[in-house]
């Protein structure tokens, strides 16, 4: 995810965003509860009930505050901030046991105040890249709203398409450095426009998902061609960290897009969706977040964060375990797909301590 372009005086003091990311982590911790339980750990949860909203946790309450954190500091207004507010109570009311509609009506109003923002920020500066962010908040908008009508499959693609393209119109942003021909955008808006009918699909034939599955899979080669990241890989430092994340990521989005694609010959596969949807939602997304997260973080709360290699012990856990989820899924191993989750929650524990960490050690440089 791009760093935020700016903040003025119109914006919300830095002490204040702290409560909107702690309630965010409260969604993220929920989730990570309620995907352990479904994955077969007796995992101890606020409500039974949280199992069926995992998704929801996951990405419309933690996804849908840090994602709209980011955007209202780079956008300096104050009301931007309603997005992270919404998103993060959304999430709160949910594990408190407010009845589901309620919790995902704040988050229909998060996703709206969102596409507000990236809206407004395509307006003061037109770009191909701002579009794509505008169609990307829009459809957590109908996402959250598909789910709030029982159409659960649609709500899937639309939250899929949501961090896939924030992710993607991010990337081509920071392409200004390499910049793809006029024929690779040309292409790209085709990826875009294949994926968005692939979403619509999705909620009236299976179907709708093998083609999304092409649209992933179109994706995830366009960006191992054009990202910037082949080349600054060759780099040291944070610089090549970051490149390993992206295109480490970028294969499990060919995986996923790839598991989605061949979904009508392999739907003998008990957990194939389960592959698919962690695929992209666990290799692909938090991939790009602990690649981008030495650079938001610091952004957002003023917290200069250190880099050292120990950045790389949790990007490997993630794929390590990752790995042993999506085997466990494909072969039909309960045990293995067990502990791949197990792992992939550990990871994330592991990478949040090591920004705690960097974040200390760059406090002492300080």
């Amino acid at each position: 995810m791009a760093p935020p372009a700016r903040t003025d005086t119109g914006g919300l003091p830095v002490a204040w965003r702290f409560p909107l990311l702690i309630l965010g982590m409260l969604s993220l911790l929920a989730g990570v509860a309620a995907g352990l339980f479904r994955a077969g750990w007796p995992v101890p949860l606020p409500r039974p009930e949280l199992v069926a909203v995992h998704g929801p946790l996951m990405v419309a309450a933690f996804f849908g505050t840090v994602i709209g954190l980011e955007r209202a500091v780079a956008l300096g207004r104050r009301w931007g901030y309603l997005a992270p507010l919404c998103a993060g109570l959304g999430g709160f009311l949910l594990i408190a046991g407010v009845p589901e509609q309620v919790a995902l009506t704040f988050m229909a109003g998060s996703a709206g105040v969102l596409t507000l923002v990236t809206v407004f920020a395509a307006a003061r500066q037109p770009s191909l890249h701002a579009r794509v962010l505008t169609i990307a908040s829009a459809l957590a908008l109908l996402a959250a709203i598909a789910w709030l009508t029982g159409q659960h499959q649609l709500a899937i693609a639309g939250w899929i398409g949501f961090l896939v393209l924030t992710i993607a119109g991010e990337r081509l942003e920071l392409s200004r450095f390499l910049p793809p021909s006029p024929y690779a955008r040309q292409i790209f808006v085709v990826i875009v426009g294949i994926h968005l009918l692939a979403i619509l699909l999705s909620a009236v034939s299976a179907a709708g998902f093998s083609l999304l599955g092409a649209s992933l899979l179109g994706m995830a080669l366009w960006l191992l061609r054009q990202d910037v990241a082949r080349r600054t890989v060759r780099q040291q430092g944070l610089t090549r960290f970051i490149a390993v994340c992206l295109l480490s990521g970028y294969f499990w989005l060919l995986s996923g897009g790839l598991l989605f694609l061949l979904q009508p010959w392999l739907a003998g596969l008990t957990w194939l969706t389960d592959a698919a949807l962690h695929s992209i939602f666990v290799g692909f997304v938090l991939a790009m977040v602990f690649g981008h997260a030495p650079i938001i973080f610091p952004a957002v709360v003023r917290v200069a964060l250190r880099y050292h290699a120990g950045f790389y012990v949790p990007l490997l856990l993630l794929h390590l375990s990752l790995l042993l989820r999506v085997a466990g899924d494909l072969a039909g191993l309960a045990e293995l797909r067990a502990m791949g989750g197990a792992g992939n929650a550990l990871c994330l524990a592991l990478f949040i301590l090591t920004m705690l960490q960097a974040a200390l050690r760059g406090k002492k440089k300080l």
